[in-house]
């Protein structure tokens, strides 16, 4: 998807997920020296096209994007459930348990290693070492420490986007994006960015002051460790009042 100009206002008529890329790929290549990791985003950007400019051309390594549309697996003789995490062949509802996720391949292409969940580590005393063993009365596998899934990343972004689906990780970095939306609105709102009520120029530019004029009197005010009982008094006694007239007369 191509930008329409090169005008931001008129990139706004785009869709979410039609302007995400236009917009990430221009800040990107004028701050080279930014360069993040971890992108965080609603179903909306569940597409194929995004997840491979945020892997590929842009070099996100993770991306925290919920599902908008249900997985298509092919057929590899096991199921997935909804966190793209491969079942037991014999029990659909039974996950497989994670372990490690760095490549011991020679190509070193990245993989996710998933094995049987009722598969348990067992210490042998004579030689010192430890071996994976397989507890499953109805085994899928003739191996003793039974089935291991290995699942290629790059083959399905959208059900592998770098971590995990459902994970800990998961739930616990997706939490960020609710203070993300938090401190939007709060541009949009406190900022009268939009639903303003006047179209008049100076008003704005008065509002925009007094707004920033408050937020930068509310951190000096949490900077100071003991606060004086004069200490607000003070601040507001030469600027607050004029400045409160000054709206009431505009």
């Amino acid at each position: 998807m191509e930008k329409k100009s090169d005008s931001p206002d008129e990139d706004k008529s785009l869709a979410d997920s039609k302007a995400l890329l236009p917009v990430l790929v221009d800040f990107f290549q004028k701050h080279p020296l930014i360069a993040p990791k971890t992108f965080l985003g609603d179903a909306a950007f569940d597409t194929l096209e995004i997840y491979k400019t945020l892997f590929g051309e842009i070099g996100f390594e993770k991306a925290f994007i919920p599902l908008r549309v249900k997985l298509s697996m092919e057929d590899n003789g096991y199921t997935i459930n909804e966190n793209s995490v491969p079942c037991c062949p014999h029990d659909p509802s039974l996950p497989m348990k994670r372990e490690g996720s760095k490549s011991h391949l020679k190509s070193k292409i990245p993989t996710m290693k998933f094995v049987c969940p009722k598969m348990k580590w067992e210490y042998n005393k004579a030689d010192k070492t430890k071996r994976r063993v397989c507890h499953c009365d109805n085994p899928c596998t003739t191996s003793s420490c039974g089935r291991m899934i290995y699942v290629y990343p790059e083959k399905n972004l959208r059900a592998y986007p770098g971590v995990e689906r459902g994970s800990a990780e998961w739930e616990e970095t997706y939490k960020i994006r609710v203070n993300v939306e938090k401190s939007i609105n709060h541009f949009k709102d406190s900022f009268c960015v939009a639903n303003r009520k006047t179209q008049n120029e100076k008003t704005l530019h008065l509002f925009s002051y007094n707004h920033a004029f408050c937020l930068g009197t509310n951190s000096i005010l949490r900077a100071i460790p003991i606060p004086s009982a004069n200490l607000l008094s003070k601040l507001t006694e030469g600027f607050l009042v004029p400045f409160s007239s000054l709206l009431i007369s505009a």
